[in-house]
């Protein structure tokens, strides 16, 4: 029987009208995983997580792959990736917040940043702080902490959004510097648009030429952006997006593998399993297996 991955959306009851919550690490060991036992397995989340470590280690999985963590470490999870929770004795507390929460009041340039930070396909979703910075963090955290924990007033949450935008600036800034993540390149808009387009369209068509005449540009120019960004080929990138996208059926949609194959675009099942044990090494009976 395939695991049951429970889609998580955003659900404030300490401050209904608040699209933002933060909470303690340690707390959510101690009693969150008690009356929410999904966290501890894989599940899927409908808005944005900021992880920051204080004290301990510990370890997240993300979309299949395991971050181990450490105190002054940052892990950002992007609305709707498949991760899960380890038990652990780290420290730290997690931002939670929706889409409209920053986005709809940003600028596009700015939102555009937001959407990068969250973008684990521009860099490691973890990030290591100095200990300026980590201290920078911990202060703007405070003040969070203060506008949200005593009475909300009619300004508090625009308080509370401006920090965070500070705070997830900050972190782009580090990210930017750390994986060389572009911040004003003249192609990054471009890029992001094709994203969008192959996570949108990724099991009709992964030819690269449709793709190009989607975004009404030649496959030699879309390569160039591309390659400019991440430093692959354009279709490298959409079989990274592809094979993600298949992962989370396998252990998500209760489908047999041949209807798996179908639903990615596949008409040969025979293509599909070759096309995956390409990609991952590992069969999709034995990859689905693995989280049975």
């Amino acid at each position: 029987m395939l695991p049951n991955i429970e889609h998580i959306s955003f659900q404030n009851k300490t401050v209904p009208k608040a699209s933002f919550e933060i909470a303690l690490l340690e707390e959510l060991f101690a009693r969150g995983l008690d009356k929410h036992p999904e966290l501890e397995t894989l599940h899927q989340v409908g808005f944005y997580i900021l992880l920051f470590v204080t004290e301990n280690t510990g370890v997240h999985t993300i979309d299949f792959t395991e971050y181990s963590y450490e105190k002054r470490n940052v892990i950002s999870i992007r609305k709707d990736q498949i991760h899960r929770f380890h038990l652990t004795k780290a420290k730290g507390f997690l931002l939670f917040f929706t889409n409209d929460f920053i986005l709809s009041y940003l600028e596009q340039q700015e939102a555009l940043k937001t959407f990068q930070l969250f973008n684990e396909l521009l860099g490691s979703p973890k990030m290591s702080l100095n200990t300026a910075f980590y201290t920078e963090i911990l202060e703007l955290v405070s003040q969070i902490k203060k506008e949200y924990f005593n009475p909300i007033d009619s300004y508090s949450l625009g308080i509370i959004r401006s920090l965070l935008h500070i705070i997830i600036t900050k972190l782009y800034r580090i990210k930017s510097l750390e994986t060389k993540v572009p911040i004003s390149k003249k192609y990054l808009s471009e890029f992001i648009t094709f994203q969008k387009l192959v996570e949108e369209h990724c099991f009709n068509t992964k030819k690269v030429m449709d793709y190009a005449q989607k975004m009404g540009i030649t496959t030699k120019t879309l390569n160039n952006i591309v390659q400019d960004i991440v430093h692959k080929s354009a279709k490298v990138f959409i079989d990274d997006i592809v094979i993600t996208k298949i992962k989370r059926l396998l252990v998500h949609a209760p489908l047999s593998i041949k209807e798996i194959a179908y639903t990615a675009g596949f008409e040969d099942p025979t293509n599909f399993y070759k096309y995956f044990k390409k990609h991952t090494q590992s069969s999709p009976e034995a990859f689905r297996k693995a989280y049975l």
